[in-house]
Parts: C-alpha cells; structure tokens; sequence
C-alpha cells in the first residue's frame, strides 16, 4: 500500500467535501425546505385538486428512486430541449427529493401541534396563515428537528450521486485518484472515513440542539 499515496490524498478528498460536498449539501437542502414547507401545506389544504397535486408529488418523489430523478433531470432533460450543467441538475434533483421526504416530516410536525392553538390564534384576532406563521410553525419546528436532521445527514451521504454526472466533491476526488493510483480500497475507504466523520460532527451537533430545544418543552 503506498503510504505516501494515502497522505497525500486525503487533502484532494477533503477539498472535494470542502468545494462541493457541503455547499451543495446546503443549497439542496435550503431549497428542499422550503419546497417542502409549501408542499406540506399544499397536503393540509382543503381543495381537493391542490391537495391533491401535493400527496401526488409525494408519491412520486418517495416511490422513484434518487440515481433516477438525478439520470432523469441531467440526461432525460436534454432530449425535451433542456440542458442542465452538472452543478444545477445535481442541485434540483437533491432539493426535490428534500422536498418530498421533508413535506411530510413537517405536515406531520404541524397536524401535531394541538388543534386548540389554531382556536386561541382565532381568539385574540389572528387569520389563520397569521396563527400559522407565529403559532403553529415555530411548534412544529420543535417537533420535525430530529427527523429533518436525519435527512440532512442523509443528503450528505446522497451527495456522493453527484459524481455519476461529473460533479465534482468529494467521492468525485476520491475516484479520480483511485483511477490514477489504482489504489481503489484505500482511496474509497479514505472517502468513507471523511464522509463518516462529517456526519459523525453533524449527529453531535443534532444531539446538541434536540437537548436546547428539550428545555422549552414541558414534560
């Protein structure tokens, strides 16, 4: 096993997790929240169509898998006259699966929040989008933190897709010069180390922030 070799990489590896991994962890997921949150909505509401383009869209997203939705946007798109560079694609395909797995965290979070804070909302003058937004939504932001820290990690790990369509990150890096070296265990093992530590720090962070939240809660 060339030592030198494994040294040397792992600076390559942490850039690609540095330059690509996270950011694009970031965009995807911010996108994904708030695509989720509308979603979400779209899911509680009363019209039947709206609601049902939402639990449709859910459906879809959930029962396809991830590698289709990304083969579909960057080579399926191209064939409708729609060209996509590696970094967008990778993005819309992370954030629309964000999307349909998030909707329901948070549709569940808000039909938890006791339909008696819609009431008091109503009470002291406030519309219901008003009741929602300063009421219901900072409860259920309590209740989905776990489960959308899950996701979070998650994408991390998914974003090593990323490098079937040539983005570069960090699984990117790590097959590059495993391709080179011809070291492929060590290279992919490095890879899965980085990967384990990231989310190894973002866990900690979760626990951290489940502990903070807990003290607002009444037991």
């Amino acid at each position: 096993m060339n030592w030198d070799l494994i040294w040397s990489s792992f600076g390559p590896i942490i850039g690609g997790a540095v330059t690509g991994t996270i950011p694009l962890t970031l965009a995807s997921f911010a996108i994904g929240l708030v695509l989720a949150l509308l979603v979400a909505l779209m899911r509680l509401s009363s019209n039947w169509l709206v609601s049902g383009i939402g639990r449709f869209y859910v459906s879809v997203i959930r029962g396809t898998p991830l590698l289709v939705q990304l083969f579909v946007i960057f080579f399926g798109l191209p064939s409708l006259g729609i060209k996509l560079d590696p970094w967008p694609s990778a993005i819309i395909a992370f954030s629309l699966n964000v999307g349909g797995y998030a909707a329901e965290i948070i549709r569940a979070a808000i039909l938890s929040v006791p339909k008696g804070q819609w009431e008091a909302g109503h009470t002291i003058g406030m519309s219901r989008p008003q009741a929602l937004v300063r009421i219901i939504l900072p409860q259920a932001a309590r209740v989905s933190v776990p489960p959308l820290s899950n996701t979070f990690i998650s994408l991390v790990k998914d974003t090593s897709l990323a490098s079937l369509i040539l983005v570069t990150e960090l699984f990117r890096n790590a097959q590059q010069i495993a391709a080179f070296s011809q070291e492929f265990m060590a290279l992919y093992l490095q890879a899965a180390l980085v990967y384990w530590i990231i989310c190894l720090v973002l866990s900690t962070a979760q626990s951290d922030v489940e502990r903070r939240l807990d003290r607002y809660v009444a037991h």
